[in-house]
């Protein structure tokens, strides 16, 4: 907790604190990139769903898994400066350790269904395994933004 308590002193989270300008651009930065991270995990699992099948397949989700990494590592940065301005406090309060391991669970998932991709080919419709990796990727990601939107409520 003592390093917590040090990065809330740091110049850049001063910064954060301080500014008019600077917070709110950071959480606007934040929702935009949980936004394309939801929005394309939503699209490649109902893809892998049967659904949107008149969009090409691999080329789709590979575009998707693109932008959900692009977003995803967006949503990390600027979580991480959101965070430090309430370091001990956050660290403390179970809705936010809550959506920490829904994120880990999240990354879990999508290790296993890169897992059971590589031993089917790309051209063959997705294995029930996939589907149900899809529908759990579906379940997590909607709770981690739900307990995120938790956050603002209880602190």
């Amino acid at each position: 907790m003592e390093f917590l308590a040090a990065l809330e002193h740091t110049g850049l989270v001063r910064l954060l604190k301080g500014s008019f300008y600077v917070y709110p651009i950071v959480n606007a930065l934040h929702v935009a990139a949980i936004g394309a991270l939801f929005t394309s995990v939503l699209l490649m699992d109902l893809r892998l769903l049967g659904a949107l099948k008149l969009v090409a397949g691999e080329p789709f989700l590979a575009l998707m898994r693109r932008v959900a990494l692009l977003a995803f590592l967006g949503a990390v940065i600027t979580g991480l400066a959101l965070f430090s301005v309430r370091a001990t406090e956050y660290a403390a309060m179970p809705i936010f350790l809550a959506k920490m391991g829904l994120i880990v669970l999240a990354g879990l998932n999508f290790l296993l269904f890169l897992w059971l991709a590589r031993k089917r080919p790309a051209d063959k419709a997705p294995s029930p395994a996939q589907q149900a990796s899809a529908l759990v990727s579906m379940l997590l990601w909607t709770s981690v933004l739900l307990a995120g939107r938790f956050i603002g409520f209880v602190a």
